[in-house]
């Protein structure tokens, strides 16, 4: 079946508080999906972020970012008013001012905890159902953000020996301390749940699918290293060995530094893979789709020396390979996930893809290279593929556009014939260029679609200081291009039930 969709991140949607949100302009945008024959919005990671505000470098692979909480929700159920909410949440409605949404964000969250206590919701069924389902993880992570936050946000590593090392009685004076705060944390991933699960089932019924993102590795400094040490890499002080990365290449002369601890895959084996099993689990209770970043990353991963400031001298040391996929299989079934097979590919992950049978990433912005053929190039693609124009990591096509050196450009122009084109409608080329490809899923950048240059890209990375921030001014700015986006998806056959009849 061929689908079409929309990536677009939480927090670029428009709101009133500053970010993207569960509020009724992420219901909007859902409609905007189906009524432009859309089956798919992909998101970015829906986890807490801390330092340079990535979502792929969380608290908790498990947890919500508290950020993604609609308080106009809260108001409706007298949670809050509308005198608490009335904070400074940042001036510019194209970018995020993620130091004022920390700062104030939290203080509104504390008011319609300390209400919520007051209302009872701490004694009812459906919090100690959810508490109860998730306490795999929620326990860890409630009593982790607890700590740090009362150490002033140190890493946890820096915490005193005993509690690096989580003696268990050291454990229980902390749970003892800090037990409103504790409760503060549950009831936040609480209000995250229900909220996003709303959302999801809104979505679901009018058709379209929720595409979540998960990172291969997690942070070191987060909940699942400090709860799970045993899984990692780490030496005799808690420090990793080893960080994860990506070595030199075309477009970076030092390499990727990521930073990520490594995992111990030989433990994750002797344990069946449980902690992924869980991780996947959890994945697929919030989303329809999962697509996960970096997959190479399974064949053989880039393990650098902790401690090196580039990527230079890291090494390729084998992962789990199918091992990890099959067990996966084994104890969840067929599952419908998408591979991030970007960047460095061998032979040996070209056949880790085919085993898994899993559809890898195809992306435009990477087709035009003047000095050599590409596999990103439509006529050799594959039916199991997911093409994009470009990915949150890439500019815009607008920006990327007016970028390109001059012999990729005429490239470009000569394979898909567009002189002609008034640059200003570029984008439109390689929409449809991307449309009408044979690949089985269609993914295009909301910002794409709405024609931004690169004031709009998401993310450069190994960069800091401008990602994660664009957003969307108003609903208005894309709903404009609906129209054009439905005859886009019906004309290419991506607006067709498997009847074979329009459902749009």
């Amino acid at each position: 079946m061929r689908k079409n969709g929309v990536l677009c991140p939480i927090f670029s949607l428009p709101s009133k508080y500053g970010i993207g949100c569960f509020s009724k302009e992420a219901y909007e945008f859902v409609d905007f999906l189906e009524e432009s024959g859309q089956k798919l919005w992909q998101i970015l990671p829906l986890g807490p972020t801390s330092y340079g505000d990535s979502p792929y470098q969380s608290f908790s692979t498990f947890a919500g970012n508290p950020y993604f909480i609609d308080f106009e929700a809260l108001i409706n159920k007298n949670v809050l008013t509308k005198e608490d909410c009335d904070l400074n949440f940042g001036s510019n409605a194209s970018f995020i001012d993620y130091n004022l949404l920390y700062e104030n964000r939290y203080k509104v969250l504390k008011k319609a905890f300390e209400n919520e206590k007051k209302k009872g919701l701490f004694s009812t069924l459906a919090f100690k159902e959810y508490e109860d389902k998730n306490s795999f993880w929620l326990e860890d992570y409630s009593l982790f953000m607890a700590i740090k936050n009362g150490k002033n946000g140190v890493s946890w590593d820096n915490w005193e020996k005993d509690l690096i090392n989580r003696e268990p009685k050291v454990l229980e004076q902390y749970r003892e301390k800090y037990q409103d705060e504790i409760l503060f944390e549950k009831y936040i991933q609480f209000e995250f749940y229900t909220q996003w699960k709303e959302l999801k089932t809104y979505a679901n019924k009018k058709g379209v699918e929720i595409v979540g993102d998960i990172p291969i590795y997690v942070a070191f400094d987060s909940a699942d290293v400090w709860a799970n040490q045993g899984l990692f890499e780490l030496d005799e002080d808690k420090l990793p060995k080893s960080v994860a990365g990506c070595p030199p290449d075309a477009f970076s002369e030092d390499g990727q530094l990521w930073g990520n601890p490594i995992y111990n895959w030989d433990e994750h084996e002797k344990e069946g893979f449980s902690w992924w099993l869980k991780r996947i689990e959890n994945c697929f209770d919030l989303y329809d789709c999962v697509r996960i970043d970096h997959f190479r990353g399974f064949d053989t991963f880039y393990s650098i020396p902790y401690g090196e400031k580039t990527a230079k001298n890291g090494k390729w040391v084998k992962g789990p390979g199918m091992k990890l996929f099959n067990a996966i299989k084994k104890e969840l079934g067929d599952l419908n996930i998408i591979a991030e097979d970007l960047g460095f590919i061998t032979d040996t992950v070209r056949k880790l893809l085919d085993d898994s049978g899993f559809p890898g990433m195809k992306v435009l912005e990477f087709a035009f290279d003047s000095r050599e053929d590409s596999d990103y190039l439509p006529h050799n693609y594959t039916r199991n593929s997911v093409v994009y124009t470009g990915t949150h990591d890439n500019d815009t096509i607008m920006g990327w556009y007016e970028k390109l050196p001059t012999e990729d450009l005429n490239t470009c122009r000569l394979y898909m014939n567009n002189y002609g084109t008034k640059p200003e409608n570029v984008n439109w080329d390689f929409i449809m260029l991307a449309m009408r490809s044979v690949s089985d899923t269609c993914i295009i950048p909301i910002g794409d679609i709405m024609a931004v240059g690169s004031e709009g890209r998401i993310n450069i990375p190994s960069t800091l200081g401008c990602n994660w921030k664009w957003r969307i001014k108003d609903s208005y700015d894309y709903k404009k291009y609906q129209r054009r986006l439905l005859e886009a998806t019906k004309i290419t056959g991506r607006a067709k039930c498997n009847g074979g009849k329009e459902d749009v």
